[in-house]
């Protein structure tokens, strides 16, 4: 394992999440956007996105079998394995007098909750911190090799 290593991790941690506070900055924005994209000669609302991150490099087994002395260990971080839309049904509220509402009156909203995207932003949040305290932390143990040849 390089000496740097636990900085690349972590850098990749943040990069992570960073990217994923922007997609729920995203959901929130979007939340009364009726007209999203255009399906089939209809505007279909917004539909809400979600990020799903992978580990970079070596799979949990390789993990398993570094710790019983089988093999090398091997980390490379986290990466975003891709940005999907969540397929939960949109809402239907009742507004006859919307532009979007349809012959019964409803107007079909996007599939976004702003309590869950304000956890999810929380969790983000508290995610990035804990990334930065450990780069932090690595930082200051390098600082302190370097000291040793002082």
């Amino acid at each position: 394992m390089s000496m740097f290593q636990s900085l690349n991790i972590s850098a990749s941690a943040l990069t992570a999440q960073r990217l994923r506070m922007d997609v729920i900055s995203s959901n929130i924005a979007n939340v009364d956007t009726t007209r999203a994209r255009l399906v089939n000669g209809e505007w279909e609302p917004y539909r809400r996105k979600v990020v799903i991150f992978e580990p970079r490099g070596a799979q949990f087994s390789s993990y398993l079998q570094a710790a019983i002395g089988r093999a090398e260990p091997a980390g490379g971080g986290v990466e975003v394995r891709e940005i999907a839309e969540d397929p939960a049904p949109f809402k239907l509220v009742y507004d006859p007098d919307h532009p979007d509402a349809n012959a019964d009156g409803y107007v079909r909203l996007p599939n976004v909750d702003p309590l869950k995207e304000m956890v999810d932003l929380i969790g983000a949040t508290r995610s990035y911190e804990a990334n930065v305290t450990a780069l932090n932390a690595s930082k200051g143990m390098l600082m302190k090799a370097l000291e040793i040849g002082k």
